[in-house]
């Protein structure tokens, strides 16, 4: 199968799957976002790049399989997530967290399968700036997704709201300007 061939084969199947994913195509294809199967390391199921490209890892999924695989359409969907967060809050526990729960719920709905314990912890935090809460997503993450995944190596919040707390040791408030930041 050609490429192009699978791209819109994968966009259909994202799309019918539920509304988030209809949404998720719209904005892809809006923004002009290059889509496709690359090989990461076995603990990323998909990723997005600086210069707005979404890839689902070749490890776990080919052309093929993620025409039919529902993993691989809410993890586009999850990845769709930060494209619209932009990197500086895609690059966050509080971004991964909105992705993964965005991710987890549709995943639940299209598929009607039970989420682990683990997960369904991780669907019961509220999305806010509690650092207790994004501390236990962390690790939650870490654990479902192994060591590799990387989420150890990014700042709870946003960067320049945790460099605000480290300097002055309040934690921020929420608002409505996390988006595209």
């Amino acid at each position: 199968m050609e490429h192009a061939e699978w791209l819109e084969k994968y966009f259909e199947r994202v799309a019918q799957s539920c509304e988030e994913g209809r949404e998720a195509v719209e904005y892809v294809r809006a923004q002009g976002s290059r889509v496709g199967i690359k090989k990461a390391r076995k603990s990323v199921g998909a990723f997005f790049t600086l210069t707005r490209r979404l890839h689902l890892n070749a490890v776990h999924f080919t052309y093929e399989s993620s025409l039919e695989n529902p993993h691989a359409w809410t993890l586009f969907i999850h990845e769709a997530c930060h494209l619209k967060q932009g990197v500086v809050v895609a690059m966050s526990i509080y971004g991964e967290l909105e992705a993964w729960q965005t991710e987890f719920r549709v995943y639940q709905k299209i598929s009607g399968k039970t989420l682990k314990p683990l997960l369904n912890e991780l669907l019961s935090f509220p999305l806010d700036l509690s650092r207790n809460n994004l501390r236990r997503a962390r690790e939650i993450m870490m654990e479902h997704a192994g060591k590799g995944y990387g989420a150890n190596l990014l700042p709870l919040y946003p960067i320049p709201k945790e460099v605000k707390y480290w300097v002055t040791r309040k934690v921020s408030q929420p608002d409505n300007q996390l988006q595209n930041q």
